[in-house]
């Protein structure tokens, strides 16, 4: 393993140790705040007009969030085309 090889090993082991730390301290199925799940459940239909509260929230009351993450997911699939897309050129002037 050359040097380059071992430093990128490095840095995603740390990585990995940050966030499996971070995720360590986090409880599971125990909300520190539930105020705002009663709201959704008790008011949700009311000012969406929809039955399924799950889609309410995404859709109604986090519509910026959702945009901002389809909008990073679009660019993330838009950069792995132009990647592949130079690497497939690259391999078919190597091989003429």
């Amino acid at each position: 393993m050359n040097r380059k090889n071992g430093i990128t090993v490095c840095i995603i082991a740390i990585i990995a140790v940050v966030l499996i730390y971070a995720q360590s301290g986090i409880s599971f199925g125990d909300p520190v705040y539930q105020d705002m799940d009663q709201y959704f459940l008790l008011n949700g239909q009311v000012q969406t007009g929809g039955n399924n509260i799950c889609t309410d929230v995404v859709f109604d009351f986090r519509a910026f969030d959702t945009l901002g993450e389809a909008t990073v997911l679009f660019t993330a699939v838009m950069g792995v085309i132009v990647i592949f897309r130079r690497l497939m050129k690259g391999e078919e002037y190597e091989a003429e």
